[in-house]
């Protein structure tokens, strides 16, 4: 809680504006709670409530900040104070793109959402440590594999030992990349593999934290569902829930 309010509060001062011209500013604290108020309820942003401050200053500085990266930001700052990556484990989650998440504009035309079986999804990726907190985040739009967001996700992964991955990760080419670099796989092999491989299986139950961290995170409705238009936006949510549910 300590080295997490101290990262909190040297991000704080590093990135968000001070002393802004015009009228009176909200206190950026209490927009913040406005903010997690709609992350948790699912609620439209004009129907937040008022004790927050105005609905649109509260939009609009959750939009400000997200193009400024500032909770991605924080979670990749908290993740490199603190995380144990000894051990990490790699997984995705499919989650359904509400009707009023299309349209974006500003951005890439696909704003990460695609059809899949479940629909018009977006798919998130993570890579957690060995206590099952997120440590880098990334989205694909539903249709991609596995493997397109595990290349973003191991760009960027720290120096660890072991990498645990369900079926989906097996790939030959993934499992020699982690070779390469030193970190050993814990992936069992399809079942159409005509050469079985040998894993840790006792290592491999550890897994389920992975899958925690994804529970977690659903808990809060605008991630259960995504409302957001806008790739960008819809990551900043991820990320502020990952730092609320984990880091704080």
């Amino acid at each position: 809680m300590g080295v997490a309010k101290r990262i909190v509060d040297e991000q704080w001062s590093q990135h968000l504006l001070k002393n802004q011209p015009g009228a009176r500013r909200v206190d950026d604290r209490r927009v913040i709670s406005g903010i997690i108020h709609v992350l948790r309820t699912g609620c439209r942003w004009c129907d937040c409530p008022a004790e927050y401050g105005p609905s649109t200053t509260i939009y609009n500085r959750f939009h400000r900040w997200s193009g400024r990266r500032f909770w991605t930001g924080l979670v990749e700052a908290l993740a490199a104070s603190g995380a144990v990556t000894k051990s990490m484990a790699i997984d995705s989650t499919y989650v359904k793109a509400h009707r009023s998440a299309h349209g974006g504009k500003g951005g890439p035309k696909s704003q990460a959402i695609g059809k899949s079986r479940g629909g018009q999804t977006t798919k998130v990726h993570l890579l957690t440590d060995t206590l099952g907190r997120p440590h880098t985040l990334v989205l694909t739009p539903g249709n991609a594999s596995d493997m397109t967001g595990a290349d973003l996700l191991l760009s960027r992964m720290p120096k660890t030992r072991y990498l645990i991955a369900d079926k989906g990760y097996d790939a030959d080419r993934l499992r020699a990349s982690l070779r390469n670099r030193g970190t050993v796989p814990v992936i069992p092999g399809r079942t159409n593999r005509k050469r079985k491989v040998a894993y840790d299986r006792k290592r491999y139950r550890n897994r389920h934290l992975v899958e925690n961290a994804f529970c977690r995170l659903k808990d809060f409705r605008r991630v259960a569902t995504r409302y957001d238009k806008l790739a960008a936006n819809f990551l900043s949510a991820v990320a502020l829930v990952a730092i609320i549910a984990f880091w704080v």
